[in-house]
């Protein structure tokens, strides 16, 4: 797990976005193989979840970045 959280660090700090991609999918096959070890029901499908999200970030960089949860940002003048 800790693994995977690194691996989805790197590709946040990725300076490209064909190293990007290869690092978020890194991070979705260490999260699967989280999942396929884990015995507790919950975190496996929580795992799954998060390697799926790994794998789409890597087909589409936009999803990967920091979602702004206060909403859109406020205009400047």
């Amino acid at each position: 797990m800790a693994k995977a959280e690194a691996a989805e660090q790197k590709a946040l700090g990725a300076k490209d976005t064909t190293a990007a991609a290869h690092a978020w999918r890194e991070a979705g096959r260490l999260w699967e193989r989280a999942a396929d070890r884990e015995t507790d029901a919950k975190r496996r499908v929580a795992y799954t979840v998060k390697a799926e999200r790994a794998r789409t970030s890597a087909d589409d960089p936009q999803l990967a970045s920091p979602a702004n949860k206060d909403g859109p940002p406020a205009p400047t003048n």
